[in-house]
Parts: C-alpha cells; structure tokens; sequence
C-alpha cells in the first residue's frame, strides 16, 4: 500500500496534522518526505492507529449502552414521584421515575424491566476500606 499525505492521514485517524506531526517526533509512528517535501505516513501506521476498540451493540436504537435487564423487586409511589428498585444480578439499580410511567409501564414487584443508564460521570470507589 502507499503511503498517504499527512492530511489524509490525520482524517483517517481522527487527529490533527499537527498531532501527527508531534507523534512522528516522539517515536509513536514514522513519516517520510516525497520529493517535493510534503510529509508522508505508511499506510500501515494510518491502518493501526484508525483502529477503534469494538464496543458491544444493545440491539436497540438508543446511545446509551448500560443497561441491566432484571426484576422490579419494589415499587414506592408517593404523590406524582415513585421509586423502582430493580434487582439485576448481583446490582440493584434505584430509578426515582413518575407515577404515570409506573402505571403505563406497569411496574410491580415482580414484573420484568431493564433500567437503561446514561450519565456524564460514573465514579467509583475502591473496595476494602
């Protein structure tokens, strides 16, 4: 395969030129010059750092991807607000979620529902203390 001008590069990767630039520097991949100076980058080195790690497919047309399938172990309604506690597996997932979407979704204990989470920040805390 040829190699291919820095720009085209930088695009395919997902990079600017001038990150391209600083990571021939640093040793992380190695461009050469055609004969009128352009920079250039193997097409191998584009083929391995365009390479995205395969994330795993819900099978439903949302962008979250946490999702834990499980059983409505308790439902608490108090006014226009009601918590949905959901065992699944090892986890229990709490959902504070209206009245009205407990009654259309029909949520009891018992009945089958998967809390589906998308958040900006997970944090975590290290076991053992």
């Amino acid at each position: 395969m040829p190699d291919v001008p820095i720009g085209d590069a930088a695009r395919a990767i997902g990079v600017s030129q001038d990150t391209l630039r600083r990571w021939d520097r640093l040793g992380k991949l190695k461009t050469r010059r055609d004969a009128r100076g352009r920079r250039l980058v193997s097409s191998k080195d584009v083929e391995r750092l365009a390479r995205r790690p395969q994330r795993h497919a819900t099978g439903v047309p949302l962008s979250a991807r946490k999702r834990f399938e499980g059983t409505v172990r308790s439902v608490e309604q108090d006014g226009v607000m009601a918590l949905v506690e959901l065992e699944a597996g090892p986890f229990l997932v709490t959902a504070a979620i209206t009245r009205d979407s407990v009654d259309e979704l029909g949520l009891a204990r018992g009945v089958t529902a998967t809390a589906t989470v998308k958040a900006t920040s997970v944090m975590i805390e290290r076991g053992g203390r």
